[in-house]
């Protein structure tokens, strides 16, 4: 074999095999919703250390999951060791 050939054989022997490989290493950011609101700035320029912002869920309400700022799926959350994370609930598929 010469040396030309072995690069070439290197590099298609480094190729995913199936295109679900390809996907493997793309980052996707996934951001955990607790809930949202809505406040004018002059509010929010007043808020300090301790204030509180009331969310548009209640207690024990699923949260959403997104991922690139899509939602995926909802869940709830639990604490692991001394974290938090979030186990899901609900898969949401879209057409």
């Amino acid at each position: 074999m010469a040396d030309t050939e072995r690069p070439q054989q290197q590099a298609q022997s480094k190729r995913p095999t199936t295109e679900m490989e390809a996907l493997m290493d793309v980052e996707v950011e996934i951001t955990a919703v607790l809930g949202t609101a809505e406040m004018p700035i002059s509010q929010i320029l007043k808020l300090g250390r301790g204030a509180v912002v009331e969310l548009n869920r209640t207690v024990g309400e699923d949260i959403e999951v997104h991922a690139n700022n899509r939602l995926v799926a909802k869940g709830e959350v639990i604490v692991v060791d001394d974290r938090l994370g979030v186990t899901m609930t609900e898969i949401i598929k879209t057409a």
